[in-house]
């Protein structure tokens, strides 16, 4: 890898990610390298400023912070296809991120970038657009939205509990109709946040599917379902007289959905691409450490290992 020009994103308002991030511009200042830098959080989005303002290609964005620092990372990379080192750095779970002990030295770090040691991991992210009526020819009425863990279709209002009805299709083929909290299109890597939270299903981030998991339904017979990579789902909200429908994501509203509309989310075109310093690294051991798996309350020795 060549390190021409580099992003660093930082956590807003976290002294302890920004004081590294202005360390690591530093010793890559003394490399040669073009350091763009600036915080990232709620109320701060560096990507569209760093990417206009580059006047060559970004080689690599480091993110310092947490699963939702790197999740506004991939919801504006993705597209340019630039690789992103996230680092939890004043982050709480992690799901998405490097250990710090794996990023701490850092001079090692940008030896082993250099040399093309390391993996990149990609992953599926969605895509969604809203859409007037049920021709399949218009164009969309909204921008494209991206998201890396979920899309969720849900209500949202300042002074009441509101419960949402929506219809869901497939393909352009009804499936169901939904009275509850909200629905969730989620991806792989989105199946172990909200979608978990939901009793959705834990699906495999190296694997392409689309997992649908009602809210809070009001029938027990609404179930999560896993649909292939090529589906397209398509949510119409019904009876919003209080017009409170939002389509979220990645738990960031991206924009209200008004009577007669509906949203289509399917695999996005683009996919996020993280570095991975780790040499051992497991998916099952990131799920064993971050979900507090215990296994049985009684532990069995098993000796047909030996």
């Amino acid at each position: 890898m060549e390190l021409k020009q580099v992003i660093i994103a930082h956590k807003a308002g976290d002294s302890q990610s920004k004081r590294w991030a202005e360390k690591c511009a530093r010793e890559l200042e003394k490399l040669d390298c073009k350091v763009l830098m600036g915080p990232s959080g709620p109320k701060d989005n560096p990507y569209p400023v760093f990417l206009a303002s580059s006047t060559q290609p970004i080689d690599l964005a480091i993110v310092l912070g947490g699963d939702g620092t790197a999740l506004s990372a991939a919801r504006n990379l993705a597209g340019d296809g630039i690789p992103i080192l996230a680092v939890n750095v004043g982050g709480h779970l992690g799901f998405l991120t490097q250990p710090f002990e794996e990023f701490k030295d850092t001079e090692k770090v940008w030896e082993r970038l250099i040399d093309d040691r390391f993996a990149i991991q990609r992953r599926m992210m969605l895509q969604a657009a809203i859409f007037e009526g049920d021709r399949r020819d218009l164009p969309p009425v909204s921008d494209r939205f991206l998201a890396l863990n979920e899309m969720c279709v849900k209500p949202a209002s300042a002074d009441r509990m509101l419960t949402s009805i929506l219809e869901m299709e497939i393909d352009g083929e009804v499936v169901d109709q939904y009275q509850g909290d909200g629905l969730i299109v989620a991806t792989p890597t989105g199946s172990t946040c909200y979608t978990v939270s939901a009793n959705g299903p834990i699906v495999h981030d190296g694997m392409e599917a689309i997992a649908v998991t009602p809210i809070c339904p009001l029938s027990l017979s609404s179930r999560p379902i896993i649909l292939p990579p090529g589906s397209v789902v398509s949510i119409w909200p019904l009876s919003d007289y209080e017009l409170s429908t939002k389509l979220w994501m990645d738990g960031v509203m991206a924009t209200s959905i008004w009577p007669g509309h509906r949203v289509d989310v399917c695999m996005a075109n683009c996919q996020a691409k993280f570095i991975i310093l780790r040499d051992n690294y497991s998916y099952y051991q990131t799920l064993r450490e971050k979900l507090l798996w215990a296994g049985a309350r009684i532990r069995y020795d098993n000796n047909h290992r030996n």
